[in-house]
């Protein structure tokens, strides 16, 4: 399950986001997104779980908690939208 987290603070590192969704379940992967250029973190990433229980788990007890004195955001990821064929 592929999950999606914003509002992190520009402090937090790939290994803190796992080791803060670890106890829930395996963590397959995570990817805070970073400005190209700058390399500094967007402020979001991804986390992606091995079994859905455990994403739904990490996303009811994570979702709108203080992490480094930020109210993190945590949803299940959605796809990325089609590209739309306005006129």
């Amino acid at each position: 399950m592929n999950i999606f987290v914003s509002n992190i603070s520009f402090k937090v590192r790939e290994q803190i986001l796992s080791d803060l969704f670890s106890p829930f379940g395996e963590v397959v992967s995570v990817r805070i997104i970073k400005d190209k250029e700058t390399r500094r973190s967007k402020g979001y990433g991804f986390v992606e779980m091995a079994d859905a229980n455990a994403g739904n788990a990490a996303i009811e007890a994570l979702n709108g908690t203080m992490h480094y004195e930020r109210n993190i955001v945590v949803a299940e990821a959605k796809g990325k939208k089609e590209e739309s064929t306005a006129a």
